[in-house]
């Protein structure tokens, strides 16, 4: 049973999303601002966090600040159309994804279960322990623990996944749309620039300079590759 919150001040929409997720597999909790969502997360063990953006009281960026202090619990953001900004500035404190109002209903389905999928992986501990080390970087992906020169680095479900593709291949060349397919299995919406911020947030967490990258670097016109030696 994997345990839902849906937080959006529109009961409309609650109870549209409501409809897309009747799966007797989920268990449907709501909230109607941020500050909710935070309560109900502070009594309940829930998987995964279905957030709007503008919302009173507490809106959807302010509750995602502080999801982020204390869980990687994958947080997928209800944006509108003319919120792009807000959707950039969502993906930069730790949302690992949006949907776009109106919505799709098997995009929603979709992008739900990714999201709960990897979560479950990363956290499920049955994997046999396997350690990537790239320079000064190690990836545990039996733990799931990632240390830069000897320090944790506290990563999002998402950035997890990226990095560990990144330090899996070393030295190949990913285009932002190579990683989005990799990631959610399916082709980017054009203009969806959400990997690129993703990245941006990964090296704020692994680089010394994030301006001049020693290990995840850009190859003008072509995408990201990961450099440094790797045992």
């Amino acid at each position: 049973m994997y345990n839902i919150l849906i937080c959006d001040d529109d009961i409309d929409i609650v109870n549209a999303l409501k409809i897309y997720l009747s799966d007797p597999s989920y268990k449907i909790y709501e909230a109607s601002n941020g500050k909710q969502a935070l309560e109900v997360m502070a009594d309940r063990d829930i998987h995964l966090v279905l957030m709007d953006i503008m919302m009173p009281e507490l809106d959807g960026i302010s509750a995602m600040v502080k999801i982020r202090q204390h869980s990687n619990v994958p947080v997928i953001l209800l944006t509108a159309k003319s919120e792009d900004q807000d959707k950039i500035l969502g993906l930069n404190v730790g949302a690992d994804d949006y949907i776009t109002k109106p919505f799709n209903p098997m995009e929603v389905v979709a992008r739900v279960k990714s999201q709960l999928r990897r979560y479950m992986q990363l956290g499920s501990g049955r994997l046999p322990a396997t350690l990537i080390t790239v320079g000064g970087i190690e990836l545990d992906d039996n733990t799931k623990r990632v240390t830069c020169d000897g320090e944790e680095i506290n990563l999002t479900p998402t950035e997890y996944v990226i990095l560990k593709l990144l330090m899996t291949n070393t030295g190949k060349v990913y285009s932002p749309r190579d990683i989005y397919r990799e990631i959610w299995r399916e082709n980017p919406v054009s203009g969806d620039n959400s990997i690129a911020v993703h990245i941006r947030h990964i090296r704020e967490k692994i680089e010394i300079n994030p301006a001049e990258p020693r290990y995840l670097k850009a190859v003008w016109g072509h995408g990201y590759k990961m450099e440094g030696d790797k045992k």
